[in-house]
Order: structure tokens, then sequence, then C-alpha cells
């Protein structure tokens, strides 16, 4: 009931804003611009975040600076429609983005250029993952101090069995899956074939991407591309010459390199290319967000990011059990949220709390529905929670399976001996040292090891199998630890389709029959961030525990250009 009046009141205010400002807006229009400055830098949500509404300390935002990628591509859809715009500056400083938010950032720019208007981009320094939206503008340009550092991809595995071993810590492991290399990173003295061959093959699939993209923005064939890449990194002279940029300018010459005339007398004063929101200033009507009558349909997003691990807390590096249930809970209750996207990006973690999560979604998906996503990592554990979901989407090269378990214990008692500290272990029962870290695992407990990782493999492949409507033998000769891309993975029936988040999230208001064109997304769970310690993760894996985890996606999120520190 107070809806109604809460409502008009808010639009009245909107709409009182409105015209007082229109006399002034009136008198800047002729003065609309047409070139149009947006800044890319950072990490680029898919939505606006939410945050404190009055901000108090910390640096300034820039105003140019791009906060999301629904404004970024409502804002261009706004450009493409004026017929005096020719086209936007594009700043690229420092942007990190997954390969998913990237391709959605170039399909937005492509909509962009295909309304007939123009891109022009501009950095000082790009790295390997940040050339491809350098690359993707009409013209590319560089500061005449700047660097391309395009020199591919690397991935370095590591594995610390020798070390271990010198200072008198022995891991003791046991797994299923030839492909599960997880506890090779503390058993082994040297990286295994299997790893390598999983690291080669994720390296050959990015390093095709990273080619096409090449070829296509700047005119080249593939051989071309290779060649590009293989002779960088490239000073700015040097990547003029190689075609990699089409013009050096310093930032304070994009205007007049523009076209945009000084309002100042002289020919030396700087012009700045004008924001968005000097753009919107122009604007006689310029775009307002009336609050509705009726509310938005919600889609409800439930985060599982971060090694899975029982209990709660930890938000962004650990997806807690308890944590995670309950934000699911939350979203099955909530009448407003039709829909559940299950956002996950995971290596994985505790198999019990895989299966507390695996549960909740279960819960959730009887009542409204729920679809899992991939961005860039669902992975073991992370996996076994999202086989629960309707569907299964992901991003064309997220990793995706590592399904199989190990479960072992660190044994420290080589470096309390070298400590000077003597422990003496007392039992009453075959078993009962079963968790001690003094010592390794006796004939009997090693059964009882054994005979526990195989209940939980075989577990693991009844789970998948019903999910995916396979046979286990079926799923067995895609799990032992294997890990797959997103198309692989669709290709093999462990992902349902390939799409982006927005893509997704349509798609899950579709199935609840539900506008999929007007629809607000609102985030569960999170919580208190918590530090990542060395000692509690060596502290919890002190005790036998049944993990569903995959190292190898730890070392792949490494993948990179090499930076210059001069």
């Amino acid at each position: 009931m107070l809806r109604l009046p809460l409502v008009l009141l808010a639009n009245l205010f909107l709409g009182l804003r409105l015209l007082l400002g229109l006399p002034f807006r009136l008198m800047a229009v002729r003065q609309r611009p047409s070139w149009v400055r947006f800044r890319l830098a950072g990490s680029l949500p898919y939505r606006p975040r939410r945050g404190p509404r009055l901000r108090l300390g910390g640096p300034p935002v820039e105003p140019a600076t791009v906060t999301s990628l629904e404004d970024f591509g409502r804002a261009l859809r706004l450009l493409a429609a004026d017929p005096k715009v020719e086209g936007i500056l594009l700043e690229v400083e420092g942007v990190s983005l997954t390969d998913a938010r990237r391709e959605a950032l170039l399909a937005l720019l492509s909509d962009f250029q295909a309304a007939g208007k123009r891109v022009v981009s501009w950095a000082v320094m790009v790295d390997t993952n940040e050339y491809p939206v350098l690359g993707a503008a009409d013209e590319v340009l560089l500061a005449p101090m700047g660097r391309v550092e395009l020199v591919g991809y690397a991935a370095e595995a590591t594995v610390l069995g020798e070390a271990f071993d010198r200072v008198g810590i022995h891991a003791h492991f046991a797994r299923r899956g030839d492909y599960k290399t997880a506890p090779e990173f503390f058993t082994d003295g040297k990286v295994s074939d299997i790893q390598r061959q999983t690291l080669e093959t994720f390296l050959d699939e990015r390093f095709a991407a990273l080619v096409e993209a090449l070829s296509r923005s700047r005119g080249k064939t593939p051989e071309e591309a290779k060649a590009l890449i293989d002779a960088g990194p490239y000073s700015a002279k040097r990547a003029l010459e190689a075609g990699l940029v089409d013009g050096l300018v310093h930032e304070a010459d994009l205007g007049a390199h523009l076209g945009l005339e000084s309002k100042k007398r002289g020919g030396d004063e700087e012009t700045p290319v004008p924001t968005f929101g000097a753009y919107l200033a122009t604007q006689a009507f310029p775009p307002v967000r009336w609050l509705k009558l009726r509310r938005r349909p919600r889609l409800a997003v439930v985060d599982v990011a971060g090694m899975i691990v029982p209990g709660s807390g930890g938000a962004g590096r650990f997806a807690a059990a308890d944590t995670v249930v309950k934000a699911l809970r939350k979203a099955g209750r909530d009448p407003r949220a039709k829909a559940v996207v299950l956002a996950v990006n995971s290596p994985g973690g505790s198999s019990l709390a895989s299966e507390q999560m695996l549960e909740a979604v279960k819960r959730v998906a009887k009542q409204k529905p729920v679809i899992a996503y991939v961005d860039q990592l669902c992975a073991s554990g992370g996996y076994m929670a999202a086989i629960g979901a309707k569907e299964i989407w992901s991003a064309p090269h997220a990793i995706v399976g590592s399904i199989g378990v190990f479960i072992g214990k660190f044994e420290y008692g080589g470096l309390l001996e070298k400590l000077g500290v003597q422990r003496t272990t007392l039992t009453r029962g075959e078993n009962a040292a079963f968790a001690s870290n003094s010592r390794g695992f006796t004939p009997h407990e090693r059964a009882a090891l054994e005979r526990e990782v195989e209940e939980s493999y075989q577990t693991f492949l009844e789970l998948v199998a019903q999910a995916r409507g396979r046979t286990k033998e079926e799923i067995h000769e895609r799990a032992e630890g294997r890990v797959y891309s997103g198309l692989r993975a669709r290709d093999a029936g462990l992902v349902d389709r390939i799409g982006g988040f927005e893509e997704v999230c349509r798609h899950a208001m579709d199935e609840a029959r539900e506008s999929s064109d007007d629809f607000e997304i609102v985030r569960y769970g999170g919580g208190a961030r918590s530090k990542l310690s060395l000692l509690k993760l060596l502290t919890a894996a002190s005790h036998p525990t049944t993990y569903a985890f995959c190292t190898a996606a730890w070392s792949l999120w490494g993948l990179g250009s090499l930076r210059r520190l001069d």
C-alpha cells in the first residue's frame, strides 16, 4: 500500500529535477559533442555493483571510467542513435577481464560499429590479454612512450614434493583418477606428463583464440599473426612499424587528433574529449529511469566463488558451505525471485561441503528454475555443486570438469624431530591415529583410506550420471580428473550450452515465464572477507579429508603476458 505514494513522490522529484535543468540543457544542446570518451580499467562487472550512496574518503573515480558492462552497453546504444555522434574514444588502462567478459565487451563495441559509428582506442601500455580490446577499434592509438606487451601465454606448474622432503614434511594421499593431479603438487618432485598435457591443451586453445582475434582485428593471416606475437614485446615505434597500432599520439593531443576544436584561443591548449556525463548534460531530455508502480521481477544470483570449505564466512576467497546454503535458501524463499543463477567460479574443495551445496541447489530447483553459469572456473567440487541446476552454461574457454577425489594428510614428524620436538602416539583401536600428523598411514589405515576414496569417487560418478542423464561408465570415461574447456565440456555432455552472463540471465527468466527484457538482479550471500592463510590451509589439511579439488585450474589463472618493471 505504501509503494504507490512513494513511487509517485519519487517520480515527481525526478520530473521536477528534469524540468529545472531543462533551460540549461537547452542552452547546451548546440554544443553536443561529436566524440565521447570512455575509460576501461580494472575488472568490469556485468551489472553495477551496489555500494554506499555517500562516498567518504578514498581516491575519486575518474569520470570517464566504465563501471559495468550493462551501463556501458546502455550508453553505447544511446550514442549510436544520435546522428551527431561520430564515435567514441576508448582509453584502455589496466583492464583485467575474463575471456567471457572480454567477449561481452567486444560484442557491445561491434554493435556500436555496426550502427555506423567509429571506435578509436588509445593506451599507454597493454599486455596480451588487453590487446584484443585495444585492437578491436577502427583506429588504434598508442602513447609515443607506450608499449605493447604482446607475447602470448605461459603457464607455470609447481610441485613441492622434494622441498617438503627436505624440511621433514611428507604428504600422504590416495586419489581416484590418473588426471586428478592435485596431490602431485604436494607429493611429486617433478611435473607429471599428464599435468603437462593438461596445461598444453589449454595453452593451445587460448593461443588459437588470440591468433584469431589478432587476425580479425588487424587483417592478418594466422601465420602473420603468430609471427607478430613471436616478435613481441613491442616499443611504441616497433608496434607502429608492425601494424599493431595506427598512430602514436600523446594523451593531451587526442582531442585535436579527433578533430575537436579548443574553446580557448591559441593553438597550444589541450582539447579534452567530453565524457558521457558531459554528453548527457547537452541532452534536452536525457533518459530517466522512472520508478514503476509494479515492481520488476527479480533474478537471484548466488555465487560459489573460491575454494569450497565447510562452515561459514570467507566471502571472496572461500566458498563456505553454510554461507552458500543460506543464500540459496533465501533465494528460494524470496517470492519476488522468479529464477536463480548459480554463478560458479571455484576449483573445488571439500567433498562434504560440495555435497551440502548440491543438495541445497536441488531443493531450490524444485521451487523455481536454477541455471548454473561458469564464467571462468567450475572444477571438481565446484562442478558437483553445479549439477544440481536444471542446466549448466559455460563461457567458451572456462575450465570445467576434474571429476575425481583425493584424500590424505600431511606428516610433520620429520620436521618436529629436526626442531627437537619429541612426540609419542598411544592408541586404542587400529585406526585411532588415522588423523595424526606425527606419522604416515599404517597398512590398516591405508586400506581404510583407499576404501574411503573409492566410495567417494563412486558417489561422485553416481551424482553426475544422474544429473546428466548418463551411465556411470559414460561419466567415468569423462572423469578421472580430466579437465575441459567450456567448448569441450559441452561436446562431452558435461555442459548444456555456451553463452554469456546476460544471455544466461534472460534464459533463466524465460524458464520462469517472466519478462526477460526488464528485470532486476539481486545477489544473495556474501559476508566478511577472510584472508587467505597458508597456516590455516596446512592446519586444515593435516587431517584426512575428502577433497574434490583442481590444482591445475589454479595454475591456469596465472596465464598472461610479461610486464616490464623499469
